[in-house]
């Protein structure tokens, strides 16, 4: 198949798009830096600088749309919120027109969300059908899932990615809880009651392939591994994986001083469960989070 991959260079993205090349797909990757798209996904990856390069003639059998501003990194001003939002949802939104305006339609979109979606919800076990809690993330991911929906006006099938914490070697979260965690000054976050709702990278990238595969795979989809753990087992699990002590716990007062609103992307509480995954048959490679951080850890 002939794929584009937007935000391809990413943590997802680049690892997606060695997957799909390995597996024969030709993959195209749409990049701000595209000089950097052959070191990111490899050298048989063809790079587009800009949407505005995309031809009517073009043709993919299949989309998917990562792309997006890091939502963790910096204080969620203003400027700060308009550029993530706009970075995927108004992204969204041109790809679609794009679609619109192509010969041969693609036959999927994979679109990209999070289990931001469903907010803050504490101990309750959430599922694709759960009602969200309204915030900036959830608004964020709703809107972003709807402008990606329109596609099917055009006679796209769409699937929406819910993503949870991904955890894999030389990136994302974990990437920057090592450090503190390898010094032993890793500890619980606030009371460390707040679920994580984690999956390996593998295991997104296999869903993703799945839904190339499957016809029947439409709407949205919990991409976060069965077992959903606690801050608390997180952080010791991750400690426990470095051998190292996790005895200094960060109070949600300061987090919530240090990164203001942002606070609640690590204090906030989702304990999503793949439902629909489940009921189609999909089987995860990693289900228990000390497999995944091994695993990460060793690259």
């Amino acid at each position: 198949m002939n794929v584009l991959i937007t935000g391809g260079t990413g943590f997802i993205g680049s690892a997606l798009a060695r997957s799909l090349t390995h597996h024969g797909h030709a993959v195209t990757v749409l990049s701000r830096t595209p000089d950097k798209v052959a070191a990111a996904c490899g050298t048989g990856v063809a790079a587009l600088a800009g949407l505005d390069q995309l031809k009517p003639d073009d043709t993919f059998q299949v989309i998917i749309n990562l792309a997006g501003a890091p939502i963790f990194g910096a204080h969620w001003s203003e400027a700060r919120k308009k550029l993530i939002r706009d970075s995927r949802i108004g992204l969204t939104e041109r790809l679609v027109a794009c679609i619109a305006r192509m010969t041969v339609k693609p036959e999927l979109l994979i679109s990209g969300s999070a289990i931001g979606y469903y907010g803050d919800q504490g101990d309750t076990v959430l599922t694709e059908q759960s009602t969200p809690r309204q915030d900036f993330s959830h608004q964020l991911c709703a809107d972003w899932e709807a402008a990606a929906k329109t596609a099917e006006h055009y006679g796209v099938r769409v699937c929406l990615i819910r993503t949870g914490l991904v955890i894999a070697g030389g990136g994302g979260l974990l990437q920057r809880m090592l450090l503190p965690f390898r010094l032993g000054l890793g500890g619980r976050l606030g009371d460390g009651r707040q679920w994580m709702s984690w999956i390996h990278r593998q295991d997104w990238i296999a869903i993703a392939q799945a839904m190339m595969a499957d016809a029947s795979m439409q709407g949205t989809y919990n991409a976060t591994a069965p077992n959903p753990v606690r801050n608390s087992e997180f952080t010791r699990t991750l400690a426990q994986c470095l051998h190292r002590p996790a005895l200094l716990p960060a109070p949600a007062c300061v987090l919530k001083v240090l990164l203001g609103e942002m606070s609640e992307l690590v204090l906030g509480s989702q304990r999503v469960v793949p439902e629909r995954l489940s009921a189609q048959g999909f089987q995860f490679q990693y289900t228990e989070l000390a497999s995944a951080l091994n695993e990460a850890l060793t690259r």
